[in-house]
């Protein structure tokens, strides 16, 4: 009886993980060689040299117009930087790391007497986040399972381009 009884357990503890899944998805196909952001479009493309591989609607920073230039602006960066870390316990499921503030963002906020701000990434999606609006600090949001593909598809050191 016992050992019915631990079988039983056994199976249904087995069943109770089915349907589970990573956050972590493997990709085996063409290099990522850039992603290209559109502001003003609120798409992110990822790139194969010239090809469109991927793209996304995204939600940007809470004030969206505009290069950041300072902490807590709530603007999205404009311009050239790269994928520069990534971070797999993210408060919004994955992340990767975009390095702004680059030297000159620093300089111009430093000529301004303030602070540049920073921890720019491309992230998943909290559950009470409102996916019609722009809601970010600063930040590119894109689905929770869009985050997956990305953080699969794109290694650290790919540039990225954003434009407003």
């Amino acid at each position: 009886m016992f050992t019915r009884i631990l079988l039983i357990l056994t199976i249904a503890l087995g069943l109770s993980s089915c349907g589970r899944t990573s956050k972590f998805v493997s990709y085996d196909g063409p290099e990522v060689t850039s992603i290209v952001v559109n502001k003003g479009a609120r798409r992110m493309y990822l790139m194969h040299d010239t090809d469109v591989m991927r793209s996304y609607d995204i939600r940007m920073g809470f004030a969206p117009e505009g290069h950041k230039q300072f902490e807590g602006d709530g603007k999205t960066p404009e311009g050239t930087y790269v994928i520069n870390r990534r971070n797999p316990n993210s408060a919004y499921h994955l992340s990767l790391g975009i390095s702004y503030p680059n030297a000159q963002d620093r300089a111009y906020a430093a000529s301004q007497g303030r602070a540049p701000g920073g921890e720019i990434f491309i992230h998943g999606t909290p559950s009470i986040a409102d996916s019609s609006i722009d809601w970010t600090a600063g930040c590119i949001a894109v689905s929770n399972a869009e985050i997956e593909e990305i953080y699969a598809m794109v290694p650290n050191g790919t540039p990225i381009f954003i434009y407003p």
